[in-house]
């Protein structure tokens, strides 16, 4: 069986391949059942989430992920994101691969999300905003990049210094990138905007949203959390990563669609629908679109197949 530690899973997963994958495996026929979502807590502490996410094509592979996410580990120095994935042989149920799960999550996550940019964010997109400063917002800064001609990004954090620093590893990729001490200027002038917070507020106002920006909203995984406010929802074309998942677990869908501000049938589209092409995505350069991930199993599944395949390849080629 293949294990791979964080580097190797982040050395088997380029962009340009995971954002293919995946788009592949939205289009495909995996089998996706509703994952295991609970609560735990912690004394003294936020609550911690734990997941199980299985996922499985038919005769081929079959896969599931544990992820613990553990909100208040920044103050022992530790990763939000903890877990592994295993991944199996669709038709002998043999165990083919152990893959870090925080590595592998933060990947197809940024790859998901550019996935959508493709068919929602205008393809002179140059001007990035990066809101939130958490092992999410690198790997969505560099795969948005894969998908635009980014030449600006700026990143906005609740500390200053955490946005420079994220700044100066963006930098290291070859990626023009600065701390925005304003959120609002910053947005106002963004063609993107992706959003990787634990918030539980909106951060991003409506009004600040210029035509034709394109909002990336990744983070407020919990139907209390919000980044984006009523506003933000009434002047965007909306789509979703999945229905399912976008309705009941992501506040900035679930909360509107409770209110009455967001009604199920203004939702645009899901990827699966994008990526086949029974939706369309943009429609106009002036036109501000919204896409509200929460994760999908199938996600984790396409990248630890990658993961797999590309590891095996290079055993092979020793």
């Amino acid at each position: 069986m293949q294990v791979l530690d964080e580097s190797e899973t982040r050395a088997a997963l380029p962009f340009d391949g995971l954002i293919d994958a995946i788009a592949k495996m939205f289009a495909g026929d995996c089998v996706t059942p509703l994952r295991h979502h609970h609560t735990v807590s912690v004394p003294g502490e936020a609550d911690a989430t734990l997941l199980l996410m299985p996922a499985w094509v038919p005769g081929q592979y079959s896969g599931v992920k544990l992820l613990n996410l553990f909100p208040d580990n920044h103050v022992r120095s530790l990763p939000t994101i903890v877990g592994r994935y295993l991944l199996s042989s669709g038709r002998t149920g043999e165990m083919l691969a152990l893959i870090e799960g925080g590595e592998l999550t933060a990947r197809r996550t940024a790859a998901t999300s550019a996935l959508a940019s493709r068919y929602l964010s205008r393809e002179d997109s140059r001007d990035l905003v990066m809101v939130g400063t958490g092992r999410l917002s690198l790997n969505l800064i560099e795969a948005h990049c894969r998908v635009r001609p980014i030449e600006r990004v700026r990143i906005w954090g609740r500390e200053l210094r955490k946005s420079s620093l994220l700044a100066e590893e963006a930098m290291k990729l070859g990626i023009l990138a600065e701390a925005a001490p304003s959120l609002e200027e910053a947005v106002r002038h963004a063609d993107i905007i992706s959003c990787a917070t634990l918030s539980n507020e909106p951060l991003i106002r409506g009004e600040w949203l210029k035509p034709g920006s394109h909002i990336d909203l990744v983070g407020a995984f919990k139907p209390t959390m919000r980044e984006s406010d009523d506003t933000v929802i009434q002047r965007s074309g909306v789509f979703v990563d999945t229905y399912e998942g976008a309705m009941h677990e992501g506040g900035d869908i679930a909360i509107p669609l409770k209110t009455g501000v967001l009604k199920l049938e203004d939702i645009r589209g899901d990827l699966r629908e994008l990526v086949t092409g029974n939706r369309k995505g943009r429609t106009s350069q002036a036109e501000i679109t919204l896409f509200k991930s929460v994760g999908a199993a199938l996600e984790d599944l396409a990248g630890a197949i990658l993961a797999y395949e590309t590891k095996l390849r290079a055993t092979e080629n020793r």
